[in-house]
């Protein structure tokens, strides 16, 4: 818990930092217009097809609720879209000069034995988001159920916080062997960090600086593994 802890309060302090807020900040705003803009040009036949999504009952007023509920769904597939392509700018792009800015601070002491990180980088996030998006909007029924939307995308958005970040804070830093062995040892660890990060995506205004928050949360989470792991083995860091 303390590792978490830790590994929560720098990330915090770290967006206190202006050069590191820009990164934080230019993902969520450019993934947002985006969709937003998508949005304004297919509204009308996103809430066409969300309509088809609904079932047709012989209540009264139920043309009503239909209505609203396509609206519903549609913003939460937008919300969904906005969300993978912030993380994504932010996993590809913004991550690396996160970690050279934070590691230059925290771990200077830390070598990088890396391999093939952008490939492997790509790869990692481009999978773990077309698992999350498919299984995102396919679920999207799911969430007319009570109770069910303060579960299902909390639930999402662990996995996938925890399967893109694991790997891309400690891609450019760990070996292959290194990395398999602390997931491998610390995948609980992981988890929570996934799933407390995903609660702070859910607070309004904080949620923009979410996908940033959570990429810091992992690289000290990680790189502060890999040294403790290092220092064990007797490993030159």
């Amino acid at each position: 818990m303390m590792e978490l802890f830790s590994a929560f309060s720098r990330a915090a302090r770290d967006l206190t930092r202006g050069d590191v807020l820009w990164h934080a900040l230019w993902p969520p705003i450019v993934a947002a217009l985006l969709w937003a803009t998508v949005a304004f040009l297919v509204w009308a036949d996103g809430i066409a097809a969300m309509s088809r999504i609904i079932p047709e009952l012989p209540w009264s007023g139920w043309e009503w609720v239909s209505r609203w509920a396509a609206m519903f769904l549609l913003l939460a597939a937008f919300a969904t879209l906005t969300y993978l392509t912030a993380l994504g700018l932010v996993a590809i792009v913004a991550l690396p000069l996160l970690i050279n800015l934070v590691a230059a601070r925290d771990y200077p002491d830390l070598a990088r034995h890396g391999e093939n990180v952008f490939l492997g980088s790509l790869g990692n996030t481009l999978g773990a988001g077309a698992v999350f998006l498919i299984g995102g909007l396919l679920s999207l029924p799911l969430l007319l159920i009570p109770g069910v939307v303060l579960v299902l995308p909390l639930a999402w958005a662990t996995w996938l916080n925890q399967r893109t970040f694991r790997f891309d804070a400690l891609a450019e830093h760990a070996t292959r062997k290194e990395l398999a062995s602390l997931v491998r040892e610390r995948r609980s660890q992981f988890m929570a960090a996934g799933a407390g990060s995903a609660l702070v995506a859910h607070i309004p205004i904080v949620q923009l600086l979410a996908p940033a928050f959570t990429a810091l949360v992992f690289v000290h989470l990680g790189l502060a593994a890999l040294r403790r792991q290092r220092q064990q083995g007797g490993i030159e860091l």
